[in-house]
């Protein structure tokens, strides 16, 4: 753990040492906890390595790194019986025995001319600490700081000299921990905010519109660099209003498309999805769950936006639900949420949380040859050239109508938001209405068996189930290898689609176990509280794990709610 005020590079360390465990062929997890300020606050980031797929933090924590005592007072009561604290002892003394204090700031003040060199200084001395390769803790520097240019790297680099040669000249500090090579070699280290953009790209996405909003961010930052490379367009709305309608408009004209928000932002944009439904105009939202209610705490993780979701809005309309659980997931199930949205013609949310976008982990390398593109029933001009009759609302056996963009030849149609015929003109006719309905509304049960499968983990067998979708995997993965340690089986139902509710997959897990704990970050337990809806006779199994307080689980948490597991 690496903590200090906002400013002092603690996100920094964190990354450079997770690029050297990337290196090492270790796989790595890293967590932020930072405030909701560019400088100032206290901040602190976790970094976990293992020779074995992690994606959760560790209970305890190794090594702690502080830059003022606020670090120390924080950190210390995560700090492991075996724990070592490296501090910056420029204005604060540490009174603890597993401890080594070096003035950063001053060592690298006068030959640098900025303290701020501080923190890769720190990381020079925790490499010592550790055992680092001296030739490998050097490439990490150049690998980060390259691209800043030939004075920023120059100094970065006299800053780890310095930071290495305080902590070899202490006594005993110097290979105190020891770190292995791992065989992860061919993982890459991104987050989910950037796997989802790159999958947008991927998937053929080509219009994104988006305000910036924590912990949504860096997708339309990334998407900003490296879309229109490929044509594409990034267009930063003046809010959350302007956005969604925006992709609205791109997507009626014939682009995928997709936006980026949390909380805030999405109650803003409830309207224009509700128009998206009903108009059934595709579009993909990406929903990065935060704190709340209303502006919360931005920068903090919690997994309370669901209820919203499969409620969105006033009236009735079709829409998908579907959560990624790592990386890899956000990169193939944005494909999968632009295809979706495209062939049934309606939103999709792909649910997010904040530590899934942007905590920092390995990953398989993204198979783009896997990427398929699917537009659904989009007529050519030759299709065209063979109707007879255009109807944008057709009624067809999926649901789905058949569909071309303004522009082509022969064609002309209304799209609208008003309750409409097949051919789009606005209709309060009884009859029409209720056929409309059954002709959206049915899109959910039409698409059942391509909408993300649900993944079960842990032994078919087991009379213990435990529920979770998003970043709980990680901690719920972590629990079930230690119950299983203990003698104590039990499986794990993965949810990735939330909604419509895949009964056809949760009954039989359901039917399976005795009890089935279901893992979440919200006070009111809302997956729970679904499933309860729609499969009640399973409602005396079901079991609430609840975690509210900003910060992702960890597995003592998890296994102190298990009585089964005492």
């Amino acid at each position: 753990m690496i903590g200090g005020q906002g400013g002092d590079g603690t996100l920094t360390v964190s990354d450079l040492l997770g690029r050297y465990f990337r290196k090492s062929g270790l796989y790595v997890y890293t967590s932020r906890n930072v405030l909701s300020r560019i400088r100032g606050g206290h901040a602190d980031a976790s970094v976990r390595a293992s020779r074995d797929p992690i994606s959760a933090v560790k209970p305890e924590v190794d090594v702690l790194v502080a830059f003022d005592n606020e670090a120390v007072e924080m950190g210390r009561a995560e700090l492991a019986a075996h724990g070592y604290v490296i501090y910056d002892s420029t204005g604060f003394h540490v009174d603890l025995p597993n401890s080594a204090g070096f003035p950063f700031a001053t060592l690298v003040g006068g030959p640098l001319g900025q303290p701020i060199f501080k923190n890769t200084a720190a990381y020079g001395a925790l490499s010592v600490l550790l055992g680092f390769d001296p030739v490998k803790t050097r490439a990490v520097i150049e690998e980060r700081f390259q691209r800043r240019g030939g004075e920023a790297l120059e100094k970065n680099l006299k800053a780890l000299e310095i930071g290495r040669k305080a902590a070899l000249e202490a006594s005993g500090l110097a290979g105190r921990f020891s770190v292995v090579e791992g065989d992860a070699h061919d993982q890459i280290l991104t987050t989910g905010n950037q796997a989802v953009a790159l999958g947008f790209v991927v998937g053929g996405g080509r219009f994104f519109a988006g305000y910036p909003i924590t912990p949504a961010t860096e997708v339309m930052e990334y998407l900003q660099r490296y879309l229109p490379a490929f044509g594409g367009v990034v267009r930063q709305a003046e809010d959350e209003l302007a956005a969604i309608n925006m992709i609205i408009g791109a997507a009626y004209a014939g682009a995928r498309v997709m936006t980026s928000t949390s909380g805030p932002g999405l109650s803003l944009m409830t309207e224009g999805i509700g128009q998206a439904g009903t108009a059934e105009v595709p579009v993909v939202i990406a929903d990065c769950q935060r704190v709340g209610p209303s502006t919360g705490q931005p920068t903090r993780h919690e997994q309370s936006d669901l209820s919203h979701l499969v409620n969105l809005g006033h009236g009735e309309y079709p829409r998908f639900v579907i959560a990624p659980s790592n990386p890899e997931d956000c990169f193939g199930m944005t494909i999968d949420a632009l295809n979706l949205a495209e062939k049934w013609r309606l939103p999709v949310i792909l649910l997010l949380d904040q530590a899934l976008c942007q905590n920092t982990t390995t990953s398989a390398r993204f198979d783009l040859r896997a990427a398929r593109v699917d537009r659904g029933q989009r007529l050519t001009a030759a299709d065209v050239a063979q109707l007879t009759e255009y109807k944008a609302y057709r009624f067809t056996d999926t649901g789905a109508s058949p569909y071309a963009p303004p522009g082509t030849p022969g064609l002309w149609a209304e799209i609208t938001g008003n309750e409409h015929d097949e051919w789009g003109h606005v209709s309060v006719n009884a009859a029409n209405r209720v056929r409309m309905m059954k002709k959206r509304m049915g899109k959910m049960a039409q698409a059942r068996d391509e909408l993300p499968a649900t993944r079960f983990f842990g032994e078919a067998s087991a009379k213990i189930g435990l529920i979770g979708y998003g970043s709980t995997s990680g901690p719920i993965l972590e629990t079930q290898a230690i119950l299983a340690a203990r003698g104590i089986p039990t499986r794990y139902l993965q949810a990735r689609t939330i909604f419509p509710v895949p009964v056809h997959e949760i009954d039989p897990f359901l039917q399976s176990v005795d009890v089935a704990y279901v893992v979440e970050h919200n006070y009111t337990g809302q997956f729970a509280r679904l499933l309860r809806e729609f499969l009640p006779w399973h409602h005396a199994k079901l079991r609430s794990i609840l975690k509210y307080d900003g910060y992702s689980f960890r597995t003592p948490q998890i296994l102190g709610e298990i009585p089964e597991a005492r």
